[in-house]
């Protein structure tokens, strides 16, 4: 019950990410209003998104989630709607025990080249909270409405 409550109590308080920065033109996150879930990450290169190609664009930032947390990389909607930019494995997965940069591989989905230049805002990142589950093997599960019916079958 104590340890419960510990754990509680730890919930409530604000997250701390740690950052080291590895370049100079390297930015600590910020997010754009004080309402906002994610936090702006910058580019630290200057880098051409070849028209239907991707690459990978280096932030300059190492940075230590917290405990019991994990960071997901997310497309910024200016990006995609203005210039048709996005984060190819979006969400991109920080996981708390990764020490390395962060890099963050952007998609073209346009017929024209687009150009990043350093401190160009180029997706967000949002802190999670996780919790560590146990796996069980099982002969079945119980029973749902739903059952296995997949893909659309909930409606349109």
């Amino acid at each position: 019950m104590i340890k419960r409550l510990i754990s509680l109590l730890e919930q409530l308080k604000t997250p701390e990410c740690q950052v080291i920065k590895k370049t100079p033109e390297a930015v600590l996150p910020y997010r754009g209003s004080d309402q906002a879930a994610g936090y702006d990450l910058t580019s630290a290169e200057n880098i051409t998104i070849p028209a239907m190609g991707r690459v990978l664009v280096h932030t300059g930032l190492c940075i230590a989630p917290p405990k019991n947390c994990h960071i997901e990389v997310r497309p910024r909607s200016g990006l995609a709607l203005r210039h048709g930019i996005t984060v190819l494995n979006t969400p991109g997965t920080i996981d708390a025990d990764y020490r390395g940069e962060i890099m963050v591989i952007l998609f073209n989905t346009t017929t024209k080249d687009f150009e990043v230049h350093t401190g160009d805002r180029i997706a967000q990142a949002v802190v999670m909270r996780h919790e560590n589950a146990v796996w069980r093997e099982v002969q079945s599960f119980e029973k749902t409405s739903r059952g296995d019916r997949g893909f659309g079958s909930t409606g349109r």
